[in-house]
């Protein structure tokens, strides 16, 4: 897609509140420290959710399992979701029609067909994160902690179809929806002003961290930078919903195949053939993504970004950002959420 037919794009897309203000170091300052702040909700929300999913067993123990299946899904969107979002909203004054938001692109098939080469570029670097965890096991001979936090993540195995229900919409509609809305959106429009590459760069690191595991961390910052990407070629997040949630289908379908396999102790002939068909069909769709990703990195490199503000260089605004102090107790609760609650426990 051309530059041109980009800036014109991302120009119809603007937050109300920045609109005729000219940008400023301390203004740059005041975003990052609001940013921080509201990824510090977000993990204290995750914190309070994981209680309320523990106090609910106790309560709830003798109601209705889809019942109880369907208010512990309520709980956990607002907490995860709701909450954080509506906050982050409020305090940046975000107020972008959602039919501007959500136009569709122009050039829609063209869109569409970045698909390859994001989920390439995403996948290809949760096989390097594999791979490390691989040689870390080899070299020390065991279970490291580094690699039990590149562990992938894993859900435990259910055959109960509300639960199927339940996960299915958690990560291919509600993760794609408030996310994107979130991230791309809000958080997005917020940096814009200092920068695309910057608001491409923070917002997709955010993006990572917020998924609270080491092994997510890498794959999914990756995937972040792309979704950055595309989100600015188009200025809309229409498109980058709907790969988040192809992506993110291709995942939750393995988790559940994996969990019948589990659930039948790998006896079942019909659930293992077809587990194996689907592993190696996703692998040779990641191989073949990855090589359309590799073809496109010479594009890649003569793409450029808007920079309306040369005030302070990339470095100094990406160091501003990092020494926020609500980004650094952002960055404590990540850690915290990363090691499972326990790097609080190194300080005792």
């Amino acid at each position: 897609m051309e530059n041109k037919e980009i800036i014109e794009n991302t120009q119809e897309v603007q937050i109300e509140n920045n609109e005729h203000e000219e940008p400023t170091k301390r203004k740059y300052m005041i975003v990052c420290a609001k940013l921080g702040l509201s990824m510090c909700i977000y993990f204290i929300c995750r914190f309070l959710a994981g209680i309320s999913g523990t106090f609910l067993v106790k309560v709830l123990s003798g109601v209705n399992h889809n019942l109880f299946t369907f208010i512990n899904f309520a709980i956990l969107t607002l907490f995860v979701y709701v909450i954080p979002i509506v906050f982050t909203a409020l305090i940046f004054k975000y107020n972008v029609p959602l039919g501007t938001l959500y136009k569709k692109p122009k050039r829609l098939a063209r869109a569409l067909g970045t698909f390859p080469a994001t989920f390439g570029f995403g996948y290809g670097i949760a096989l390097l994160t594999l791979l490390v965890s691989y040689i870390l096991s080899r070299i020390f001979g065991g279970e490291t902690f580094i690699e039990q936090l590149l562990r992938p993540t894993t859900v435990e195995a259910t055959t109960s179809i509300s639960q199927i229900i339940m996960l299915v919409l958690l990560m291919v509609v509600a993760a794609p929806l408030f996310e994107e809305y979130w991230v791309r959106g809000i958080m997005f429009d917020a940096l814009k002003p200092y920068g695309t590459g910057m608001a491409i760069i923070i917002s997709s690191i955010l993006f990572g961290i917020m998924h609270g595991s080491l092994y997510m961390l890498f794959y999914t910052t990756a995937y972040g930078f792309a979704l950055g990407y595309i989100r600015y070629a188009t200025g809309s997040l229409f498109i980058v919903t709907i790969l988040h949630a192809i992506v993110n289908s291709v995942a939750a379908t393995t988790l559940l195949l994996l969990s019948l396999v589990d659930i039948t102790e790998s006896q079942n002939k019909v659930i293992n053939t077809i587990y194996e068909i689907y592993v190696v069909a996703v692998v040779i769709m990641i191989i073949i993504s990855v090589i359309v990703f590799l073809a496109k990195i010479p594009a890649i490199r003569r793409y450029k970004f808007e920079n309306p503000w040369n005030e302070i260089g990339p470095w100094k605004k990406f160091g501003i950002f990092i020494i926020s102090v609500p980004v650094i107790i952002m960055l404590l609760l990540a850690a915290n959420e990363i090691t499972g609650h326990r790097f609080f426990m190194l300080f005792y």
